[in-house]
């Protein structure tokens, strides 16, 4: 059996002190370490570039841990890529149990912390009960059974990025706005798209560790309004396109070849062109009679 390599996305922000955690498990097969250095004000780069020589670090073309991973997508090179947070949160060792899965007929591995095998010791009564919400709504909406949909240790093999749709090449807006996708919402979009595009996803029991160093960006009543957002958002605009589709589908009428003139409308007939048209047959047929009865026989 052939292995697949595997590219390891990292997108970081000032994770000077949690980068040492993270690279220190990374397995020795590792194909590809992808950093994403969202302008890091402290020695991120620095640090990462000290423990392993080979890294390859990718900066945003944007914000957000959205556009991140869209970069460092992109910048990958292995026939699999794991994302992997910088905040010591995610276990790289536990990514050969991913790697199986995919091994095993899979085309996505996400992580979840609520099958046995699993679990967290970060996540808070609120933000389970949360989870638990979002992860229905989100199997009512694509007839799945996640049983965690609010968790970011995902590994997919390389050939279905064009499946995601995700964007790093845009400019930023003028604005500062975000682009869709470019913010946490990210995840739950990944998932919107691989479950629209039928790919196979298999649940790896995974186990989610606190941040190490740091303060966590996780907002529970933000993060999951940003979740049903996502959700809804992307469902219309999947309607949207499904009708766009059909109207392309309708064909046009047929142009006049070259010289041709174009044929007049033809409109039904009313009910007075009807009995205009039954009038005149009448009279028709009146008249053949007599001229029939005129004609001398032929002896």
């Amino acid at each position: 059996m052939v292995v697949p390599t595997v590219s390891m996305v990292v997108p970081a922000l000032n994770e000077e002190r949690n980068i040492p955690h993270v690279f220190e498990r990374i397995p020795e097969d590792m194909h590809q370490v992808v950093l994403v250095d969202g302008r890091s004000v402290d020695n991120t780069v620095e640090v990462a570039r000290r423990l392993r020589p080979d890294l390859c670090v990718v900066s945003q073309t944007r914000k957000g841990k959205g556009n991140a991973l869209a970069c460092g997508f992109e910048a990958a090179t292995g026939d699999v890529i794991a994302m992997v947070d910088a905040d010591g949160s995610a276990d790289p060792t536990e990514i050969p149990r991913f790697v199986s899965a995919l091994l095993g007929g899979a085309d996505f591995a996400k992580g979840t912390r609520f099958l046995p095998g699993g679990g967290s010791a970060d996540i808070t009564r609120l933000r389970a009960h949360g989870n638990y919400a979002l992860t229905t709504f989100f199997n009512l909406c694509y007839r799945r059974k996640y049983s965690d949909l609010c968790y970011g240790f995902n590994v997919f093999w390389r050939r279905h990025l064009p499946v995601l749709g995700l964007d790093a090449a845009s400019p930023p807006r003028e604005d500062g706005t975000p682009l869709w996708g470019d913010g946490f919402e990210i995840e739950t979009l990944i998932h919107v798209r691989v479950a629209r595009a039928g790919l196979r996803v298999a649940e790896v029991p995974s186990f989610e560790y606190k941040r190490i160093h740091g303060v966590s960006n996780l907002n529970a009543v933000r993060d999951g309004v940003r979740v049903v957002r996502t959700i809804f958002a992307d469902r219309a605009r999947n309607q949207r396109l499904q009708r766009q589709s059909r109207t392309a589908a309708v064909p046009p009428a047929a142009a006049p070849h070259a010289g041709q003139e174009p044929q007049a409308k033809q409109e039904p007939p009313t009910a007075e062109k009807q009995a205009c048209g039954t009038t005149a047959a009448r009279r028709l047929s009146m008249a053949t009679e007599s001229s029939q009865q005129h004609i001398p026989s032929q002896g």
